[in-house]
């Protein structure tokens, strides 16, 4: 079998046994392209059946020369799932990845908030605006829609595309939950909690109608499922028609809701369940934004401070 042939089986294996995203199978068809046309004078060979170490080392060496550590963590957990379907499916003898050490450190990325105070002023911009208008004027539902993406958005700290693939089915405002199908379609159930975003969400199934309960909550002009792109598109057009100077994007406000549950004290694994994190460690990066707030409270309310204002005091 020719590379490129286990490559188109390994992608069929993907999309029709096991059923993973379509952005999923975007990230495999990009990484393997970029692997496949890797030159052949620097190892890799045409057939799957003669690539071993060697051959695999100048390549992802090459990696790090062009991309960032968790880029190039991807693109070798690409490699190493082809490997393991293709040794699985008895197409290799061996997987050239048992025993081959590949060591990715990744630099710590602060992950960057959207500030309270411009939180905020969005979400009152946005209100503003579904109160200001009669409920007669055509553009109503729109704005009712957009304040229900937003307010799903803060509620559940879901990623856009999750937002994006909700359908009518998966939310009840009247029990107050919305089921959330994450990477790896893996399902959560999130509760929704503030009575305000249960009535916009309210108000906005009310206006969206009756449909099958398979059809998608959010929807564009067009009648067809809402975008990523779209909604990415109306977060920054009404965060310049509000005046926020922060940069306003979905996983901002992801970020946002991570960090600021976890000044207020919420377990970091339930932050975790939150947001759809298979690993405790993803979701630790959040712990090293919350340093500054606990700076803060370690400085104004750590019992050492009893101890100096009790000498003082004596």
């Amino acid at each position: 079998m020719t590379l490129a042939e286990a490559v188109e089986s390994f992608l069929f294996h993907c999309q029709y046994e096991k059923n993973l995203s379509p952005k999923t199978l975007r990230a495999y068809r990009t990484d393997l392209r970029q692997f496949t046309s890797f030159p052949r004078d620097s190892g890799i060979a045409a057939e799957i059946g003669l690539l071993g170490k060697t051959e695999l080392r100048p390549y992802i060496q090459s990696l790090f020369g062009q991309f960032q550590g968790k880029t190039v963590k991807r693109k070798v957990a690409t490699l190493k799932a082809l490997f393991r379907y293709l040794e699985r499916d008895e197409v290799i003898a061996t997987n050239p990845f048992h025993r081959m050490d590949v060591r990715i450190k990744e630099a710590m990325r602060v992950p960057r908030t959207i500030p309270i105070g411009e939180l905020r002023l969005l979400f009152d911009h946005l209100r503003s605006g579904v109160e200001a208008a009669s409920p007669d004027v055509p553009g109503r539902s729109r704005l009712v829609r957009d304040l229900a993406i937003l307010e799903m958005m803060f509620a559940t700290g879901a990623r856009v595309s999750e937002v994006c693939n909700l359908n009518l089915c998966d939310l009840d405002t009247l029990e107050g939950w919305v089921r959330i199908f994450g990477k790896g379609a893996r399902e959560r159930l999130v509760q929704l909690c503030h009575p305000v975003t249960i009535a916009s969400l309210r108000e906005h199934q009310r206006m969206r109608g009756a449909a099958g309960p398979e059809e998608p909550l959010f929807l564009s002009a067009r009648g067809t499922r809402l975008t990523e792109q779209s909604v990415r598109v109306l977060l920054r057009r009404y965060a310049e028609t509000a005046g926020v100077q922060s940069p306003i994007r979905p996983h901002l406000v992801r970020h946002s809701v991570a960090t600021l549950l976890l000044e207020q004290g919420v377990d970091i694994r339930q932050i975790q369940f939150l947001l759809g994190h298979s690993s405790i460690a993803t979701t630790q990066i959040y712990t090293h934004v919350d340093s500054r707030s606990q700076r803060a409270v370690l400085t104004d309310r750590h019992p050492r401070l009893l101890i100096d204002s009790q000498r003082m005091g004596s």
